[in-house]
């Protein structure tokens, strides 16, 4: 877990403007700087940032958040790996605290790593300039030098230990974790023979080389392509601290651009049909590595683009392979995304298909592309009699495994509706509860509906406006901020965290601090409310003369609870002389903020 402190200063020193100013261009608008969204489509801008609460938020979509959360929106990563992204933005080093990702390597061991895959890279494609076979190779198939030094394309030699000429320590321990070299099984003795000792060799020899880069750009892996015959034809880098096959994608790093402009990713199953697109203007591919496609594949593409086109031969091995990415998308499926599946011609891959069709051919092709619920549904009817009672029974029987998977509250109701009549039954019949999670708030969640407003209480109106200002919070009164509500809760933990943190703390340092905790609902209740983005003139200059006046009402309202128990005592008999002398000193500040003389009172009524 990286430390609380450590995200706090990280989020003083970084700026939001700039942040994402490198990925959409921003233009000045008063105190903020606005821009069309990077996450839904729009004509007019809506999407504001302001740099001196360090925030972001879309009127348009909803979206919000810090610098944090803009590069995790934007970006794909996770919350660790945007923290490191921004850490090394601004020359900061990332504490390394064991626990949170077992089996992850700490932050200097992935810097060690990363800096061998490097210098492999870097041999790898100076070789790929010295190998005529190799140049030729990829000429044939289609690819020019642009493309192959965009992707980063090299060539390992056809030799078993080329890399001890990049490692001197060829032979340390550490070589093994980047999935570079292979260590052989040792051979046992035998009869009159010495044991045979282990030895190490190249992964990767007399292929061309794809390096494979995380979201943050740095090579973790690489997949090698034989040039002539060899078996395997492809070869990846094995799991390794650096790599998980089943979380990362070949060439996501190059396509998020495209992906983002289209709000579209298409996944094939090789590099070369990924570089192949690539070449003939399709840029917004990716390949799995090697493995069958899993939830977290689907679930980073969803959060990338509303659009995802699974691509496969339209042989029953490419069949089989959409059925099981069918399977691993249903449970992360939200309304309002949308996955589908194309089938190329049996004799075709993305590969030969875009360069014998070109893009628009391809792009057509992606026109006719299956939606899930066409290819789920359709695929099940294709097996069974739908002609008979028999074999409906056995359309449903197929199908409610699946639709129970379904988390998607409206695409799971109208599929439960059509399997329903499909099988001349109605969706009750089923016997399946309707889906209840909430689509995800992702970067096209709508704008929160804006319910009846109910009457603010003081502690609510405190804290939106300590949202605009966080740094106000430290001149509040706890004592006079009542714990009966979730915003009084919320405001208190506010105060508290004003209180120990520096100077000009920000929206953005707010966010981080409480995001996932117990008061998050009130804060996030509040942002909305106070609408703390919002471009009027001069709304931040009487914050604190707002803050005394809402402070003098709570005090007053304390003062009046405290006078009504009081004379509840009274009226029982049961008031002390100390007791008494409060209530004339309450009674006669009260009197004096009313502008009247203290007067003579006899004590409390009865």
């Amino acid at each position: 877990m990286i430390p609380p402190d450590f995200i706090q200063t990280l989020l003083a020193r970084v700026d939001i403007v700039d942040v994402i100013d490198k990925h959409v261009r921003l233009k000045k608008a008063g105190t903020n700087f606005k821009a069309c969204c990077p996450f839904h489509n729009e004509k007019t801008p809506s999407f504001n940032v302001s740099p001196s609460k360090q925030f972001y938020h879309c009127f348009g979509c909803g979206v919000h958040g810090n610098a944090i959360g803009f590069v995790m929106e934007y970006s794909g990563l996770s919350y660790p790996d945007a923290i490191r992204e921004l850490a090394q933005q601004v020359g900061l080093e990332v504490p390394d605290v064991r626990g949170d990702s077992p089996g992850r390597p700490s932050g200097a061991q992935a810097k060690g790593l990363i800096e061998r895959m490097v210098e492999a890279l870097a041999y790898y494609r100076a070789e790929l300039k010295k190998t005529p076979a190799a140049i030729d190779y990829l000429k044939r198939r289609g690819l020019s030098g642009e493309i192959a030094a965009r992707y980063g394309l090299g060539y390992a030699p056809d030799a078993w230990q080329s890399l001890q000429a990049v490692f001197p320590d060829y032979d340390a321990p550490v070589m093994k974790d980047t999935g570079l070299v292979i260590d052989s099984e040792p051979g046992e003795a035998g009869e009159g023979e010495p044991a045979r000792k282990s030895r190490r060799y190249d992964r990767f020899r007399g292929r061309v080389m794809f390096p494979i880069l995380d979201a943050r750009g740095n090579v973790i892996g690489f997949g090698g392509r034989v040039i002539g015959e060899g078996e395997p034809k492809y070869l990846n880098s094995p799991e390794t601290p650096l790599f998980e096959k089943g979380r990362e994608l070949y060439g996501l790093y190059q396509a998020r651009r495209a992906i983002r402009d289209e709000s579209l990713v298409i996944v094939v199953e090789g590099y070369m049909d990924v570089v192949a697109l690539a070449q003939h203007g399709v840029e917004n591919a990716v390949a799995t590595l090697g493995t069958a496609t899993t939830p977290m594949h689907v679930a980073k593409l969803l959060k990338l683009a509303d659009d995802v086109v699974f691509c496969f031969d339209g042989d029953s091995a490419g069949r089989k392979a959409a059925w099981r990415a069918l399977e691993v998308s249903l449970p992360v499926l939200a309304d309002g995304k949308t996955v589908r599946f194309l089938f190329l011609p049996a004799e075709d891959d993305p590969d030969t298909f875009v360069r014998r069709r070109g893009k628009e051919g391809f792009v057509e092709a992606l026109a006719q592309a299956k939606p899930l619920s066409q290819f789920l549904v359709g695929e099940v009817a294709a097996r069974v009699d739908m002609g008979t009672e028999e074999g409906r029974a056995r359309f449903v029987a197929e199908l409610k495994p699946h639709l129970a998977r379904i988390e998607a509250p409206a695409l799971g109701a109208m599929l439960r509706r059509r399997v329903a009549e499909m099988a001349g039954l109605s969706p009750a019949d089923l016997g399946l509860p309707a889906p209840t999670r909430e689509s995800p708030r992702g970067h096209y969640a709508p704008p929160p509906v804006r319910s009846p407003r109910r009457t603010a209480t003081v502690e609510s109106q405190l804290l939106e406006r300590v949202l605009r200002r966080p740094d106000l919070a430290a001149t509040l009164d706890p004592d006079l901020v009542g714990n009966d509500s979730a915003d009084g809760e919320a405001l208190q933990a506010l105060i508290s965290f004003a209180r120990e943190s520096a100077a000009g703390l920000t929206l953005g340092q707010v966010s981080a601090r409480f995001e996932g905790s117990d008061h998050y609902p009130a804060i996030e209740s509040a942002l909305g409310r106070g609408r703390v983005l919002d471009e009027m003139e001069g709304a931040d200059l009487d914050l604190a003369s707002e803050l005394d006046g809402l402070q003098e009402r709570l005090a007053h309202a304390r003062s009046d609870r405290r006078k009504a128990e009081l004379e509840a005592r009274w009226a029982a008999g049961l008031l002390t002389a100390e007791e008494r002398a409060e209530w004339t000193s309450l009674q006669a500040r009260q009197s004096a903020a009313k502008g009247a003389g203290p007067g003579v009172d006899s004590g409390p009524k009865r």
